[in-house]
């Protein structure tokens, strides 16, 4: 064990600027860099589509269509995920994150050439983006699961999921400002174009993994997964299936919600103006703004809050915080149904999910097999998360037939939130078990917590 100050020592200045947000080791900072930018870039791509998305399908469909359109994606995910899982049977990591990035970045060259035509795409696109942006996360933390073990992940995702809200709230803002002369069909170029820059940092993430077993858990890189099925990894897993249920927990609520902010924004751009052009750009600009300002309250609780959380109340702990803001937001949008109110609740739910949650999240996969970090991790990542999406959209249908709509939705996610809770202690419970049995791998010369 190396002592505190002797690591200290060694720091290079970057290593020791990174250790203002989280604990970074000697040695550390060149692959946590890395890794950083590669998450940066890739939630910059997604921010970039993600109003584009909205304001697409608000205009093409409405905003009822918008929440419908999540158990299309559901359905999708079924065929989805046991062919990412048969592909991570037959190939190494590497691969499998190139083949998968190379697929999406086609996908969008064909987006453009259509949309340029005059093609009404956005429902279509609405259902590409859900899947895209869910897997192609779920792909990069699975990685960084399978890099880091436990210790070494729970120290350092803070960091990363600080450059995934950087790069949330460049994405947002660069989107913003250049929507209105870009167009929607531009940024999605763009976002091929950066997919591309991914793809190359995941190499050399993965050379340097390879070749340096000391700051890296040694694993089987070159060898494809096991032929054991997402789903078959679920059902004989009860902390698997917790997670499972907590997600769909959480993205019932979140989508709900989102349901809300979209219907007053609808309302708000038709009110604003009666060309669809225009209102394409409000509602652009204020999902671009919008998103920019949640990831700015989750950078700051990423910088601030994450590693010390973890350090003083853990995992289990953290997990509690999330529900906790929700119960509170759902309370007030129950009783002042306001566009106002519903955007600083969401601001707020947003916020905390995307740092507090988010790394959460992430570091419940360590005490967990690399077949379930990629496969199981890729099938809760996607399809449970749609799962929820599809049991908001049959809240939203029955609000619809009511004329207290808001406040129905806003009574039902509060009562959601309750069982939310319950299921994180279980979750808590669990996670503590486990990494209580963990033993570390280490290398000669490793840094070990």
């Amino acid at each position: 064990m190396r002592s505190e100050a002797a690591d200290s020592e060694r720091k290079t200045v970057v290593e020791r600027v990174l250790s203002v947000v989280a604990e970074v080791r000697a040695g550390e900072g060149a692959g946590v860099l890395l890794l950083s930018l590669n998450v940066f870039l890739l939630l910059a791509a997604y921010y970039f589509i993600r109003p584009v998305r909205n304001a697409l399908i608000l205009t093409q469909g409405g905003a009822e269509v918008r929440s419908y359109s999540a158990a299309g994606q559901a359905i999708l995910l079924l065929a989805v995920v046991p062919i990412y899982g048969a592909l991570a049977s037959r190939v190494n990591r590497i691969r499998l994150i190139s083949w998968v990035t190379i697929f999406f970045v086609m996908n969008l060259l064909l987006f453009y050439a259509f949309g340029m035509a005059g093609a009404r795409e956005g429902v279509v696109f609405y259902l590409w983006v859900g899947i895209f942006n869910v897997l192609i996360i779920a792909q990069f933390w699975a990685f960084a699961n399978d890099l880091y073990s436990e210790s070494h992940g729970k120290r350092l995702f803070p960091i990363l999921m600080l450059a995934a809200n950087l790069g949330a709230i460049a994405g947002g803002k660069i989107e913003a400002s250049t929507i209105a002369f870009a167009g929607p069909y531009g940024m999605m170029l763009a976002t091929a174009g950066v997919l591309l820059v991914c793809i190359s940092i995941s190499h050399v993430i993965h050379r340097r993994a390879v070749a340096d077993p000391v700051r890296f858990v040694p694993r089987e890189a070159e060898e494809p997964l096991a032929k054991t099925g997402a789903w078959e990894l679920i059902a004989r897993d009860r902390y698997l299936m917790l997670i499972a249920v907590l997600m769909v927990l959480l993205n019932v609520v979140n989508s709900s919600g989102e349901y809300l902010l979209a219907k007053f924004v609808e309302q708000a751009a038709i009110a604003s103006s009666s060309d669809t052009a225009a209102q394409q750009v409000m509602i652009a600009q204020f999902y671009g703004n919008f998103d920019s300002i949640f990831s700015t309250v989750g950078m700051l609780l990423q910088v601030f809050a994450v590693s010390r959380i973890f350090r003083y109340v853990g995992v289990r702990g953290a997990l509690f915080i999330l529900p906790c803001i929700a119960l509170v937001g759902y309370s007030f949008i129950l009783f002042l149904p306001l566009l106002a109110v519903i955007r600083w609740a969401k601001i707020a739910e947003n916020g905390t999910d995307y740092s507090i949650q988010n790394t959460t999240r992430q570091a419940l996969f360590l005490p967990t097999s690399r077949e379930a970090k990629y496969k199981a991790k890729a099938a809760i990542d996607t399809f449970f998360q749609r799962g929820g999406d599809v049991l908001s959209a049959g809240i939203v249908g029955a609000a619809t037939q009511m004329a207290i709509q808001v406040k129905w939705i806003a009574a039902v996610n509060t009562l959601l939130v309750l069982i939310w809770l319950v299921t994180v202690y279980k979750i808590g419970r669990e996670y503590d078990r486990r990494s209580k049995v963990i033993v570390e791998p280490v290398a000669a010369g490793s840094i070990v917590a």
